[in-house]
């Protein structure tokens, strides 16, 4: 069994790619990993209240730790107030924490 952390920076709203990202991180957690997805910079906007927040709480329902840049809600005007509840704010410290826990980094 593997750790993964899985940092997002697309706009889900431009960018289909965002979807694949998720899939891959159900299909890791599928195969007994820990998998973390970490919201950046525009990879922010899935974890607001939208279109897109259904895939978000089928992520977290998997098994999937799903984590939002708080530098990133605050520069786009995001209250954490109104994410996705399965969501959770956290600063970019949470990279190196998993780089020295060992996890295997993916940033897209």
């Amino acid at each position: 069994m593997s750790r993964f952390l899985l940092i997002e920076t697309r706009d889900p709203f431009e960018s289909a790619d965002v979807f694949r990202t998720f899939e891959l991180a159900a299909s890791l957690v599928r195969e007994r990993n820990t998998v973390t997805v970490l919201l950046v910079e525009n990879g922010v906007f899935a974890a607001r209240e939208s279109a897109v927040s259904g895939q978000v709480a089928l992520l977290a329902r998997a098994g999937v730790t799903v984590l939002a840049d708080d530098f990133s809600l605050k520069e786009r005007g995001i209250d954490p107030g109104r994410l996705v509840p399965v969501v959770s704010p956290s600063s970019l410290d949470v990279v190196i924490d998993h780089l020295a826990g060992g996890h295997k980094v993916l940033w897209h």
